[in-house]
């Protein structure tokens, strides 16, 4: 081999290398970048979220929303109406603000931080067109009044002033323009697909029914090829019963479920995208309907046969009824009235 050809191959050996050294830097960097939490997983995250005070301001900003019952106490929100506790969330799905979703992947479980929002990525800035004067008798007496929410012609808005037969209303949402400090702290990745239906289930209706999966052992009628070789376009396709395996999610509803605007208007987008995401089968809603007493009461919620074995011990001979006396008092009645 020649001078040249042996530098010419020492060459390509050396490109060689550096194109394997790039592919496993490549490789490095893909594997960190793949590592912590990725969109699509279930977390569970505790965070506080408020507006950023005025420099000139040394209070805290207005709790905007919590998983924490004790600030959630302090800034005089109520506590009964909601539960306050730590949230699941999906990565990726809009379920928080875009900058706090960045923040979050890559992360791990442990991590807590601090996220700013800009007023222009939360709830937007004030837009002047949206503050107008409207006749004050679109707005109901007992609402007229500074600071009263109203609604009118469909749109939410807040009183600023009104005077006369006019009033001052604004239709910006209640935070536009306000920035936003959301501080989290990531406390779990969720795994099991029980606890991700709950979690789904908090997203979408803001409370938790009882449920549960199961494997359903179920007897359905599936079509079989036919053996006959003829290709009859008019025969009947025939059918045989097998029993299948179903992935079934099982939900308790509650009173306040059955009565969830949410879950009455959109219960089969719900159901079907928690089978998606779930890769479950089908979805059973078991309602309980617990008896009451009544008119049944003095019987003890008697069965008929019991209360029929009951009247053949009563003597009719022996029950002393009057008729012109159920009478007299009945006209005794008429005429009182």
């Amino acid at each position: 081999m020649t001078d040249d050809q042996q530098a010419e191959s020492a060459d390509e050996l050396d490109a060689a290398e550096a194109e394997a050294a790039e592919d496993v830097d490549a490789d490095a960097e893909g594997a960190e970048e793949e590592s912590g939490l990725q969109q699509g997983d279930f977390v569970r995250l505790a965070y506080t979220m408020r507006t950023i005070p005025d420099d000139d301001d040394d209070e805290e900003g207005m709790v905007v929303d919590t998983t924490d019952a004790e600030v959630a106490e302090e800034a005089d929100i109520d506590t009964d109406e909601y539960e306050f506790e730590p949230r699941i969330i999906i990565l990726g799905e809009g379920h928080v603000f875009e900058a706090v979703d960045e923040a979050l992947v890559g992360s791990e479980v442990g991590d807590a931080g601090t996220v700013t929002i800009p007023a222009a990525e939360a709830f937007g800035e004030v837009d002047e067109d949206e503050i107008r004067t409207v006749s004050a008798s679109k707005i109901d007496e007992d609402d007229r009044y500074p600071g009263a929410q109203v609604q009118i012609d469909g749109e939410q808005g807040r009183i600023e002033t009104i005077i006369g037969g006019r009033a001052r209303v604004n239709f910006n949402h209640p935070l536009a323009g306000e920035d936003l400090e959301y501080d989290y702290e990531i406390l779990e990745v969720i795994d099991d697909r029980t606890e991700k239906a709950k979690g789904l289930f908090g997203l979408y209706l803001q409370q938790t029914p009882d449920l549960w999966i199961q494997t359903d052992e179920v007897e359905e009628e599936v079509e079989v090829e036919s053996d006959d070789d003829d290709d009859d376009e008019d025969a009947e396709p025939e059918y045989e019963t097998e029993t299948v395996e179903k992935e079934t999610l099982y939900i308790e509803a509650t009173p306040q479920m059955t009565m969830n605007q949410q879950w009455l208007f959109s219960k089969q987008q719900i159901a079907q995208d928690v089978m998606n995401r779930l890769d479950l089968d089908r979805v059973i809603v078991q309602e309980t309907i617990d008896g009451m007493g009544g008119m049944m009461g003095g019987m003890g919620g008697a069965a008929p046969e019991d209360i029929e074995e009951a009247m053949d011990d009563v003597d009719l001979d022996d029950v002393d009824v009057d008729a012109d006396e159920i009478a007299d008092e009945l006209d005794a009645d008429l005429d009182d009235e």
